[in-house]
């Protein structure tokens, strides 16, 4: 007879009533359990042989809770945290022109954008967000509020072509954002995409700059792309073109690519984002609130083109909640379609997760819970009265639960959640720290 294994000495282990990996596609395990080392996932098996197997230095026992990868917030503007309800019920053009950009020339600093987004961080943290891809100003302020809470980030080097607080021009910008990613790109929490705003707020010119950098540097490229009917036509009157079509021609249409919005898309433009491998950032919630109308998600799907889900600014929607932009997308799909079987919950809970992931080149770090990936990992509790019956906890994930139900995050194997409470940012503090720029903001 053998003698018995001696258990092998782990970090932790995460038992669950199911686990949901998102790779393989549709898979929903039942008591198995996650073991973690060093901060990146060992192994994923069932709970009886995991307790043999490993020596866990913490062990967390989850009951009636479903264990998803963390979500992928692949489109946000976190610092606007400190504009929450600053401009509603307002076109997009008008919402920028009128109340966002005057604000933002105002008020936006260091300062700023580090506390903003420490309250975007706190808010997502919660929501189960392990991940959040930024677009804004003072990208070193983001940098240090992702480090303090623990998130995972991927930071765009912003371009426009008129002077902000952070930058004077085109120029500036890309030198003053690629210095903050020179500073930081030894963080392992920390990832870059070059992000100039919109194609009506870009120059050819610097366009293929940009391109130029994406090919040098390796960085997907974050921007709005076809977001308003508005944009089509100003660049056909302007460039003789749509927007996708002019982007073609510069090079930027490729892998690297991360269309953020892609509502008005026509069959060509479709067509054009699967064949070059591009990528869509979905954001169904901001989209409707502006009016800026429905994305042709199933046909962009059918088509092959990976998509993740994205939150848009506060400013534009309100809340930083994955669980609602999936819920509103699948809702969105079915109703636009005709089709209540468009996008079905397994599609959307990989475009919350791995879609994002492979969005940002970072898949083979984080999105699925997979051996060798990153811990990071994300609980919903499943038992509560609005939760009960559970036939299928992948359908509970988008259609009954919320992130109310989040009870543990964890990033690299971390934990930054517990038992539905922050562990590393303070309430109180974060609350004060908006008060004060409440008090400022409305002067």
């Amino acid at each position: 007879m053998h003698a018995p294994a001696t258990p092998i000495d782990i970090d932790l282990l995460i038992e669950a009533r199911w686990i949901i990996p998102v790779e393989p596609a549709g898979q929903v395990l039942e008591h198995h359990a996650v073991a973690v080392r060093d901060g990146r996932i060992l192994e994923l098996l069932p709970s009886d042989q995991a307790r043999q197997r490993y020596r866990p230095g913490q062990l967390r026992t989850l009951g009636d809770h479903v264990l998803i990868p963390g979500l992928v917030n692949l489109h946000a503007h976190a610092a606007m945290n400190l504009l929450r309800g600053y401009a509603d019920d307002l076109p997009l053009m008008r919402w920028l022109t009128e109340r966002i950009w005057p604000a933002e020339q105002k008020h936006v600093s260091h300062d700023f954008v580090r506390d903003g987004t420490l309250l975007a961080c706190a808010e997502m943290l919660r929501g189960g967000v392990t991940t959040f891809s930024d677009m804004y100003f003072f990208p070193d302020a983001a940098a240090e509020a992702a480090l303090e809470a623990g998130m995972r980030a991927a930071l765009g080097v912003v371009v426009l072509e008129f002077p902000s607080a952070w930058a004077s021009d085109a120029d500036q910008y890309l030198s003053k954002g690629l210095a903050v990613r020179d500073r930081f790109k030894h963080e392992p929490l920390l990832h870059f995409t070059l992000a100039p705003h919109a194609p009506y707020t870009v120059s050819d010119a610097t366009f293929e700059r940009i391109r130029t950098l994406a090919e040098q540097l390796s960085l997907p490229i974050h921007m709005h792309v076809h977001e308003t009917g508005e944009e089509i036509e100003r660049s056909l009157s302007e460039h003789g073109v749509r927007p996708l079509e002019r982007l073609h021609r510069l090079g930027l249409v490729g892998p690297e690519l991360i269309a953020v919005h892609a509502v008005h898309l026509d069959e060509g433009d479709v067509a054009l984002l699967a064949r070059q491998g591009a990528s869509v950032a979905h954001c169904p919630t901001s989209n409707m609130k502006l009016a800026s109308g429905a994305s042709p998600l199933p046909a962009l799907i059918a088509a092959g083109v990976n998509a993740g889900l994205g939150s848009d600014g506060v400013a534009s929607n309100n809340r930083l909640d994955l669980f609602q932009e999936m819920r509103h997308a699948g809702l969105m799909a079915k109703l636009t379609s005709g089709d209540a079987a468009a996008l079905p919950a397994e599609q959307l809970l990989h475009m919350a997760t791995l879609g994002g992931a492979r969005a940002l080149g970072i898949e083979h770090e984080t999105g699925s819970i997979r051996p060798g990936k990153s811990a990071d990992l994300c609980a919903i509790s499943l038992d509560e009265a609005e939760t009960r019956p559970c036939y299928s906890p992948l359908s509970h994930l988008v259609y009954a639960a919320g992130r109310e139900h989040v009870t543990d995050v964890w990033v690299a194997g971390i934990a930054r959640v517990a038992q539905g409470n922050l562990l590393h940012l303070h309430n109180n503090e974060l609350k004060a720290r908006a008060r004060l720029w409440q008090n400022q903001v409305a002067l």
